[in-house]
């Protein structure tokens, strides 16, 4: 039976990189089977695009593409420290090969020809684990749950609203980077409730709340034209 039109069995949403549409097809109808959503793309192009405007929750990456090698996209993923689980697809028998996306932060990889059931298998242990391994996120004294949706710093905990959450803990993991408005409003735009001008408004609320519950070795600043970066600051042994 297919769960993927049950929301309450949903696993998460997988980007599937592969030119070839027979497989493409034939893996994304197993994803969907097992529960998964699947978004499609036959080249780095629309790869890129797909993952710019979706909450992914792991990859399966094709190494030979139209245009360009899948290594170019898994580095510039990983060149912005994202932390979504990889499975490399490859045609490949050199080892090199297999060792560069390694190294370059692939989770895992398998060859071609496979079978549909050690995909799955992988899939589960790539995407699936290493997401609940990943539930926690640290950045400095800052410590988020994803699972319980919580958020404290020294252990004083931060009430936080949803939208609040989503972009402490999206700003947590990438911390010290400037991330844009643009790139913010992407990710929190996933049901169309965000816009442009409230994501001042949200920042404005979180920062108030730390205020409220006197931490101050966290903060989130402005960079100006640009968006926003949580920074670990001294803290404030003032009495």
């Amino acid at each position: 039976m297919n769960n993927s039109s049950d929301p309450t069995k949903q696993q998460g949403l997988i980007l599937l990189v592969e030119d070839d549409p027979v497989l493409a097809r034939s893996v994304q109808l197993n994803l969907e089977l097992d529960a998964w959503q699947v978004r499609r793309a036959s080249n780095l192009s629309e790869a890129r695009r797909i993952e710019a405007e979706s909450k992914i929750s792991g990859i399966i990456l094709d190494l030979g593409l139209p245009d360009g090698s899948g290594l170019t996209f898994l580095r510039e993923l990983r060149a912005r420290s994202s932390k979504t689980p990889i499975l490399i697809l490859t045609a490949q028998t050199n080892e090199d090969t297999v060792v560069a996306g390694l190294e370059a932060g692939a989770n895992d990889y398998i060859r071609k020809p496979f079978s549909m059931r050690e995909l799955m298998a992988r899939v589960k242990n790539t995407v699936k684990e290493t997401n609940i391994k990943n539930d926690e996120v640290r950045f400095g004294s800052l410590v988020v749950s994803r699972s319980l949706r919580t958020a404290s710093v020294g252990g004083i905990q931060i009430d936080l609203n949803r939208r609040e959450f989503d972009i402490l803990t999206f700003l947590a993991d990438h911390g010290g980077q400037v991330i844009s408005r643009d790139r913010l409003l992407t990710e929190m735009n996933v049901d169309g409730e965000v816009f442009d001008r409230t994501i001042d408004s949200h920042i404005s609320h979180i920062r108030a709340r730390l205020k409220k519950a006197g931490i101050t070795q966290i903060a989130i600043s402005s960079v100006y034209g640009v968006g926003y970066r949580l920074e670990e600051k001294p803290e404030d042994k003032t009495p």
